[in-house]
């Protein structure tokens, strides 16, 4: 009965040092990649289920923008709230793929960005934009179906854009600035704490760039703030900073200082955009809040299962064996074996015999 316990046991830990050796071989590398399935959360006041995916907001104080509404075109000093919304792409994403035209390991990711003022809500701009995202790194991938702002207005992203890959590394990489349309070193700066998180800190500086505007756009510029010149651009610069959590790669707080100019013939210049965006207090929560959360289930089957399973596949494996190898105990030679039936009959001589303990006479018939 030991031998069998023992080989049980044995079989048991064997099983269990499979398992820990599996996890991060095996399932940690499908876990850490960008789910196809991710549902919005619901607007207020309706409550937001776990796992849904939240907009983010960032707030600019007393920023500088150009406005244009009833009231004509003008550059307006106000208090602006944009919002970004992530909308993943299920059905587009398996079809593309089913048609070849998508890599298997993509998804692809629709994406909402709106501009308003804090006060009133009215809006300033707004943006939509479809593109594709390696699951895994969570660096842009070629797709032909990639847009911006409509589906006549194809662009060509490349590095990363809204996430950090599984597994941030302290160095250097590349964001995707949809104004210059080209992506830039963001600098690793430091290892800081946001919300309880340990975040790596990024830096992009994006220099004085000319960008492109349409021509009806360019001309209302013109007309509104330089009538006397003819030709005119508009530069754009920004520094962008990121705040990401290493284990997801998710953007825990950002803040972005965009500025535009408008640039004439005639020498004279116009700010058109001068503002500095952080997440608010609410986002930077949620977002933190996210990254714990998806950060423990990865470390489950990246540290704390394997170890668990490792340490008592093996104790469980050293008992079996143990148990197993064990000497059967034995009786000595002579002494009373106490598993043995008691005797039936009492020997003769011994206190207590007597005659009826004997075999019957002969001539009982």
């Amino acid at each position: 009965m030991r031998r069998f316990v023992g080989a049980a046991l044995a079989g048991l830990g064997g099983l269990l040092l499979v398992v820990a050796v599996g996890l991060p071989l095996f399932v940690a590398p499908a876990v850490a990649k960008l789910p196809y399935t991710l549902a919005p959360c619901p607007p207020p006041p309706a409550a937001a289920p776990d796992g849904c995916l939240k907009p983010t907001v960032a707030e600019a104080s007393n920023a500088q923008v150009l406005l244009i509404n009833a009231k004509g075109v003008n550059v307006i000093t106000a208090n602006l709230r944009t919002t970004v919304e992530v909308l993943p792409q299920v059905k587009l994403t398996a079809d593309q793929q089913d048609a070849g035209k998508l890599d298997k390991n993509a998804v692809i990711w629709a994406v909402y960005q709106t501009t308003t003022i804090q006060e009133t809500g009215e809006g300033v701009s707004s943006t939509s934009t479809e593109l594709a995202l390696d699951r895994t790194s969570a660096e842009a991938v070629n797709w032909s179906g990639q847009w911006i702002e409509d589906q006549n207005s194809p662009i060509q992203y490349s590095g990363l854009t809204y996430k950090f890959p599984f597994g941030t590394q302290q160095r250097d990489y590349k964001i995707y600035d949809t104004d210059v349309r080209a992506a830039s070193t963001a600098k690793f700066q430091s290892v800081e704490n946001v919300n309880g998180v340990e975040v790596y800190h990024f830096v992009q500086q994006i220099p004085d760039t000319n960008v492109t505007v349409a021509p009806d756009s360019m001309a209302a510029l013109l007309d509104r703030f330089t009538p006397d010149a003819k030709t005119g651009t508009v530069s754009y610069r920004n520094t962008r900073e990121v705040w990401v959590d290493p284990v997801t790669g998710a953007f825990i707080n950002v803040r972005e200082r965009p500025h535009q100019e408008l640039h004439t013939d005639t020498g004279q210049t116009q700010v058109l955009l001068d503002a500095d965006f952080t997440y608010t207090k609410d986002t930077v929560a949620n977002s933190a809040a996210s990254a714990k959360a998806n950060a423990s289930q990865l470390k489950l089957v990246t540290l704390y299962g394997p170890i668990g399973l490792g340490v008592l596949g093996l104790v469980l494996v050293v008992v079996g064996v143990l148990l197993a190898r064990a000497p059967r105990p034995t009786t000595p030679t002579g002494a009373w074996d106490e598993t043995l039936p008691e005797p039936r009959h009492s020997l003769r001589g011994e206190p207590g015999y007597r005659a009826a303990d004997d075999e019957a006479p002969s001539n009982a018939r």
